[in-house]
């Protein structure tokens, strides 16, 4: 595998600002594999990807946020977050990425001829996907998207009180339309499972 690094940076070798995320990219170019994209496509297995991301991360101390696939054909892009206690450095984009990458084309995980690699920081809005988040980030202010309809809205900002037994407590503002002065503000219990995406709030 012949490996190139482009990396878009703000902060070199320092721990990353919470305005802005590390992102480094790596094209693996796979010269010998002429499998067809269409096995990519059904032969990926990305659970296999993220045990492989999570052992490499363990072993530094990172915490792996998300592991996706994008794109198809020669626009395939595998996107690995991570995250640590007092920020990730470019140096933690750069080791993850090399020694992932090397083991991804060791173990032959990705079929077809080349795929981009990139491998960055959650940055402030960083998503909240599992239990565990939503336990980390307790007394956060966050923004959610519901699936089905709660107290007839769907999109929700406040603070996060709680999550237990999967349902988080959400503190919120009284609606605009409908609220008056003096209202206080309103506590909901929303089911994870009727989440549909959650994000943290900046506060600056």
């Amino acid at each position: 595998m012949v490996v190139e690094y482009c990396c878009v940076v703000p902060d070199l070798g320092g721990a990353h600002q919470w305005a802005q995320a590390h992102i480094l990219v790596c094209s693996a170019f796979n010269a010998g594999r002429q499998t067809d994209n269409l096995l990519f496509s059904m032969g990926f297995e990305l659970d296999q990807v993220r045990q492989i991301v999570e052992r490499v991360a363990s072993s530094s101390g990172l915490e792996v946020v998300e592991v996706e696939l994008r794109g198809a054909g020669k626009a395939r892009m595998l996107r690995i977050v991570i995250d640590k206690l007092g920020g990730v450095t470019h140096e933690d984009c750069a080791n993850l990425s090399r020694e992932v990458g090397t083991i991804l084309d060791v173990e032959d995980v990705i079929p077809g001829n080349s795929y981009l690699l990139e491998v960055s920081s959650p940055g402030l809005d960083r998503k909240l996907l599992r239990p565990a988040d939503y336990e980390r980030f307790t007394g956060s202010k966050v923004k959610l998207k519901t699936r089905n309809p709660v107290h007839g809205n769907q999109y929700f900002e406040g603070r996060l009180q709680g999550f237990n037994e999967g349902r988080l407590t959400l503190e919120v503002g009284p609606s605009r339309k409908k609220s008056h002065p003096g209202d206080a503000p309103q506590t909901l219990e929303i089911e994870l499972a009727n989440v549909e995406k959650a994000n943290l709030v900046p506060e600056i």
